[in-house]
């Protein structure tokens, strides 16, 4: 879509806060937890780049985001001067959907432009 419109992409990655689940007091040292999160930050970036190299190699004009925290706020943040919101969903239902919530119902109601949803494959 953004090469037929000859627009420009903005690929969005929101990585959480990496997460520990450790038995006992669960204490993990500030060294080990920043090295933790360097090596998240570096996993995010490389599939952020990857996406980005495809989109380029497409024709497209494109950058992207790396953000840290909860995925619809900072999408929708993000998308503040965007003409449309393009979104993946996962397609979850029932006791999944309601657990793990979903980004892309969040975006629709949350989000200042157009929302498309994808379905995955």
């Amino acid at each position: 879509m953004a090469k037929a419109n000859r627009a420009r992409l903005t690929v969005v990655h929101v990585m959480a806060p990496p997460s520990l689940a450790l038995p006992g007091e669960g204490y993990v040292s500030p060294a080990l937890y920043e090295s933790l999160e360097r090596s998240a930050r570096a996993a995010a970036q490389k599939r952020l780049n990857a996406v980005l190299a495809r989109a380029r190699a497409a024709g497209v004009r494109a950058g992207g985001l790396l953000l840290e925290g909860v995925p619809h706020e900072l999408i929708a943040r993000a998308a503040r001067k965007a003409d449309l919101l393009v979104i993946g969903t996962h397609g979850r239902s029932g006791l999944a959907k309601l657990f793990l919530g979903s980004v892309a119902s969040r975006l629709v109601a949350l989000a200042p432009c157009p929302v498309l949803t994808v379905r995955g494959r």
